[in-house]
């Protein structure tokens, strides 16, 4: 981090700490909560209409020439092939290559974009009318949970791990229905699972149980068999 990043990081800090008259924070909070409901507002009002979709998370800095990009354009196709919309992040990366894929079989292809400082603009395989922008991550995660009937969990960094806990944790929380969570690459999910096993479960913090709650695999055709083998025993096809 350069000097100036660490004079504009300093400087964000002294303003979260420093004081603010009661008349400030009545009207910067006001307006943060009419921006929050507007984002929650046009989610709903263009999610609600798209139909069954599977989320794919992964990291913005995957290149297409990646082994993980290809895989995951590849699995995007088959969902479509099989009948779901895909739902991306929106920028680079596996959510480019899964936009990519649908896009190729013509499938609905959903883009939730977020704003930031960096990594992030929108990909170009974003169906137009499907295109959003959030600025607020927590309201871009209840609309990735909220209309998506199962999970494709590519390689990823920070943003992708967070995406993967909050939907076990939801699932586990039973605040959601229990829809598949498919990691894809053994390779690069097992020492966390690994650890999960030895540490997580050990000391009790989470029940052996739980680590039925996602599928690991390293092929498209197993990442979406998982998907279609999960609605086969409710009797449901992906128009339900």
């Amino acid at each position: 981090m350069t000097e100036n990043n660490w004079k504009e990081e300093e400087e964000k800090i002294k303003q979260a700490f420093g004081d603010k008259t009661w008349a400030q924070i009545k009207s910067e909070e006001s307006w943060r909560i009419f921006k929050i409901m507007s984002e929650f507002v046009e989610g709903i009002d263009k999610l609600s209409k798209i139909g069954p979709c599977v989320s794919i998370f992964g990291s913005a800095r995957t290149s297409p020439d990646n082994p993980y990009y290809k895989i995951a354009e590849e699995i995007a196709a088959k969902l479509v092939r099989h009948g779901y919309g895909v739902i991306t992040g929106g920028g680079p990366g596996i959510m480019e290559a899964g936009n990519k894929g649908a896009a190729s079989e013509r499938g609905r292809s959903v883009g939730l974009n977020i704003e930031l400082p960096f990594e992030q603009t929108p990909n170009p395989y974003i169906d137009s009318d499907k295109n959003m922008n959030f600025d607020f991550f927590f309201v871009r995660k209840v609309m990735f949970v909220k209309y998506s009937q199962g999970f494709i969990i590519m390689p990823g960094g920070f943003g992708t791990l967070d995406e993967m806990f909050e939907s076990l944790t939801l699932i586990q929380t039973h605040k959601i229905g229990r829809f598949p969570v498919v990691l894809v690459g053994k390779e690069y999910w097992s020492g966390l699972i690994d650890w999960m096993k030895k540490t997580m479960v050990t000391q009790g913090n989470i029940n052996e149980e739980d680590l039925e709650l996602f599928a690991l695999v390293d092929t498209p055709t197993e990442a979406v068999r998982v998907i279609d083998d999960f609605y086969a025993k409710y009797l449901l096809k992906p128009n339900f």
